[in-house]
């Protein structure tokens, strides 16, 4: 049951995979810089440890501020940008990830993604790239993002450095089950961006029935969904009150029928699917 306050589950309590907090906060369209600043120090106070946003989004500095102005070490915190595509040549992927690194305040970020496999993206300019920041120490970790199962393969066979986490949008209307298995054979974590389908979840009748059993909202039994599949999210959220019952999540304990009964949704919904994505 989801009876816990949010101030109550310390930060010990999220699962990690892989040294990822297998909930974190996302920051897109999170543009109003004190909003998103504010956004990130009361995820972090509250134990969130994951926090990831992107070049495009045009918030990295907001993000930044949010991260030192909380009271949270540094050290204790998984921060993660993403390369935009025009920015994916070689030499521009060593620049602009000084430039993000420059943006966030940060001397280096945990996990660093190739945000589509498309644009100037080259896997081995740019995935050498990324291979120097990591051989740097500007980068903990190497990740891609919206990476299908093809370009995951090559990827792998490229890169000098190891791929951890591949980014993709994941939940009950899209579970994304190729791209999992693809990744459990490279040993490459999922991370799930629009867990939630942007609120689409929250009209499927199996999860407003799972959601009814364990007095649990319909964000918490889709975010609980996902990490007994093993993936991480990172749920957009602004206000408190989001924040809080995304982070409560945590509490929410699936038992096989309830997996079942979502597995079974039958309903497919792509939230985010841009001419420009690689599987159109």
């Amino acid at each position: 049951m989801a009876t816990h306050d949010a101030d109550t589950i310390g930060p010990e309590t999220c699962p990690t995979t892989s040294g990822i907090p297998m909930l974190g906060l996302g920051t897109w369209q999170n543009e109003d810089p004190e909003q998103c600043t504010e956004s990130v120090r009361t995820a972090l106070e509250m134990g969130y440890r994951h926090i990831d946003t992107a070049q495009i989004y045009d918030n990295e500095e907001a993000v930044g501020e949010g991260v030192a102005a909380a009271d949270v070490d540094r050290e204790d915190i998984f921060l993660a940008t993403k390369i935009w595509i025009s920015n994916l040549s070689h030499e521009d992927v060593l620049e602009t990830a000084r430039n993000s690194l420059d943006r966030l305040g940060v001397e280096y970020v945990d996990l660093l993604y190739v945000h589509w496999p498309i644009g100037e993206y080259d896997p081995e300019g740019t995935l050498s790239a990324l291979s120097e920041l990591y051989n740097e120490g500007l980068i903990e970790n190497v990740g891609v993002s919206n990476f299908q199962p093809e370009h995951l393969e090559e990827a792998v066979d490229v890169c000098d450095a190891p791929i951890v986490a591949n980014q993709v949008e994941l939940h009950p209307l899209l579970p994304q089950a190729e791209i999992r298995e693809t990744c459990a054979d490279y040993d490459i974590e999922v991370v799930g961006y629009s867990p939630l389908a942007r609120g689409r979840v929250f009209d499927q009748p199996a999860i407003q029935e799972v959601a009814a059993k364990h007095d649990a909202s319909e964000a918490q039994v889709s975010l609980a969904w996902a990490r007994e599949k093993g993936v991480i999210a990172i749920p957009k959220a602004t206000g408190e009150d989001h924040i809080s019952d995304n982070w409560e999540s945590l509490t929410v304990d699936l038992d096989p029928e309830d997996i079942d009964a979502i597995d079974a949704i039958d309903e497919t919904n792509r939230a985010v699917d841009p001419d420009f994505a690689p599987w159109n």
